[in-house]
């Protein structure tokens, strides 16, 4: 182990440890101190349920191989489980998905009976969706218009944080992720203002989603709203 600065912090938290990694030196040194700080410290997790763990890097980067290496080391000790690598560095291929991911495309056009529109990104609708037209997003469904058909939103491993916004909320079905709203369980033409921006949103402690006034809902909840923010 390193006589001066470590190479391997442990910090603990509520919910288990968090392993810092130095990101200057030599990446066999970093797994040498790893395995023996985790094993010093043996005792700390020896006995009890699961302990939950982050590995931190920083600034450098890690391949695959040394992914599954680090997990494989965590994992050698008993009641330890990796829960996360994070890095700061991206390869080309991770940053252009994150790109496309996080791309707002704007499309101004009235989506009809019978049309799909569909796109890898956030949807930006300048435009009104039809009973029967279907607007879909991975990300985000933004519609400065009467949303009258179906909208799709975000996937089934990012529901948590996608939403779907309309000048004038009165779909025929919304989907968020793998949750999809049902006309029999929320009436939504019933009790909706046609003049208010409105905003749908995936509420896992009600299993099922919930549309409520835009400004409302950021007062509320920390969510990606691109232009509302101003």
């Amino acid at each position: 182990m390193s006589d001066s600065q470590p190479l391997v912090t442990m910090k603990g938290r509520k919910d288990g440890l968090v392993l810092v990694m130095d990101e200057t030196c030599a990446y066999d040194a970093l797994i040498d101190e790893l395995k023996e700080k985790l094993s010093v410290n043996r005792h700390l997790y020896k006995d009890g349920p699961i302990i939950s763990v982050k590995v931190q890097t920083g600034n450098r980067y890690i391949s695959e191989s040394q992914r599954s290496e680090l997990i494989d080391v965590v994992r050698s000790f008993d009641r330890l489980q990796v829960e996360s690598i994070e890095s700061n560095v991206m390869t080309v291929k991770e940053f252009e998905k994150k790109r496309v991911k996080e791309r707002l495309v704007s499309v101004a056009r009235v989506v009809r009976s019978g049309q799909v529109l569909c796109i890898e990104g956030n949807l930006l609708l300048i435009g009104d969706v039809n009973p029967g037209g279907t607007v879909s997003a991975t990300g985000n469904v933004y519609v400065l218009g009467a949303l009258r058909g179906i909208a799709c939103a975000g996937t089934s491993d990012d529901e948590k944080n996608a939403v779907i916004i309309a000048s004038i909320m009165k779909p025929t079905q919304l989907r968020i992720g793998k949750r999809i709203s049902r006309t029999e369980e929320e009436p939504m033409d019933e009790l909706k203002n046609d003049h208010v921006l409105e905003c749908a949103y995936a509420d896992p402690s009600l299993d099922k989603i919930v549309i409520d006034r835009l400004q409302t809902v950021l007062k509320q909840r920390d969510l990606p709203v691109m232009f509302a923010q101003s």
